[in-house]
């Protein structure tokens, strides 16, 4: 993980820089691995154990590797009332993985987010930050294939 120090290197080592280290590194990298977690202890001379804490405690940070294709699910009120729920279900059942995981082939993640903003367009998902709103299930399934051919 020589990435991972070299990003490292254009901060400071203090304590206090910690969460700074932490969202660099996924920045870069996409996550946050149990050897990058390693790194950051004995870049910052912290516990391992501290390190993880800080990653537990805020959900900014992904411990799993993401997909090639990142999903996210709108879960605001507008999508919630709309059928997010059902959206997110049908996603999970077909890539057969849940909110947060990715699929074995690591082609696609799965997430549920606050809001996208379209709240106009519920029930609405992203790929990779392309929007895709007013899903049907039939809707859905066409995108996810779509994605599914581009490999």
């Amino acid at each position: 993980m020589e990435n991972t120090l070299s990003h490292l290197k254009h901060i400071d080592s203090d304590k206090g820089n910690i969460i700074k280290g932490l969202q660099l590194i996924q920045k870069n990298e996409g996550y946050l691995s149990d050897r990058a977690l390693e790194i950051c202890s004995h870049y910052f001379s912290v516990p391992l154990v501290e390190i993880q804490g800080i990653v537990t405690f805020y959900s900014q940070f992904k411990r799993t590797k993401p997909g090639k294709y990142q999903i996210s699910i709108c879960d605001g009120t507008a999508c919630h009332l709309k059928g997010a729920t059902l959206i997110l279900d049908w996603i999970a059942t077909e890539l057969n993985i849940g909110a947060g995981e990715t699929d074995s082939t690591g082609l696609f993640s799965l997430e549920t987010v606050a809001c996208l903003g379209c709240c106009s367009l519920a029930p609405v998902m992203s790929v990779n930050g392309d929007i895709f709103g007013n899903l049907s299930r039939k809707g859905v399934l066409q995108i996810l294939k779509r994605y599914k051919r581009q490999g």
